[in-house]
């Protein structure tokens, strides 16, 4: 039984990936990549000069990474909250402002992996605050806040289970 309920989940995460714009997906990998030290993103991603830059500069944004996994506040402790707040919303803002996600889906999608199940509960604020930062375009904006559920925006709770599917670089093979 276990086993069924862990794959259906799994199942339920690769169609969600799978729902997301190639752009996203691209993304999401790539940001995975760099963000748990997987892979050389430069070697897999790297198409130009300007990725290169951007993949070098997501590579010293997420540097924050490391010290947000270890200062995860638990949901009713305030002490701590600004530097883990702050510095999130640092990196947010970095991911938002590359244009690659689209949704609050994809952008939870990638976060619960890059900082793990307990960060879940401080997407939502960290998304929000983000995406409604001046330096995002108004349009752009107004998707971005559309984007997030009521559901996901007030939940009573988040689940503290761990992501399964961790989607990586795929080889095409030689036709």
């Amino acid at each position: 039984m276990a086993k069924t309920g862990t794959a259906s989940l799994t199942i339920a995460e690769l169609s969600e990936f799978a729902s997301f714009t190639a752009c996203e997906q691209r993304y999401i990998k790539r940001s995975l990549d760099v963000g748990l030290g997987r892979n050389d993103a430069f070697k897999l991603w790297a198409r130009d000069g300007e990725e290169t830059a951007a993949i070098r500069s997501q590579y010293v944004v997420y540097r924050e990474l490391e010290a947000l996994r270890d200062r995860i506040p638990a949901d009713s402790d305030f002490a701590g909250l600004e530097t883990f707040m702050g510095k999130l919303l640092r990196v947010s803002a970095f991911d938002i402002a590359q244009d690659r996600l689209t949704c609050f889906s994809a952008y939870r999608f990638l976060y619960e992996r890059l900082l793990g199940a307990e960060a879940r509960p401080f997407l939502p604020s960290a998304f929000c605050a983000a995406a409604a930062l001046p330096q995002i375009k108004p349009e752009r904006r107004k998707h971005l806040l559309q984007s997030i559920s009521e559901a996901a925006a007030t939940a009573p709770g988040w689940s503290n289970r761990a992501p399964s599917f961790y989607p990586e670089w795929v080889e095409k093979e030689a036709a």
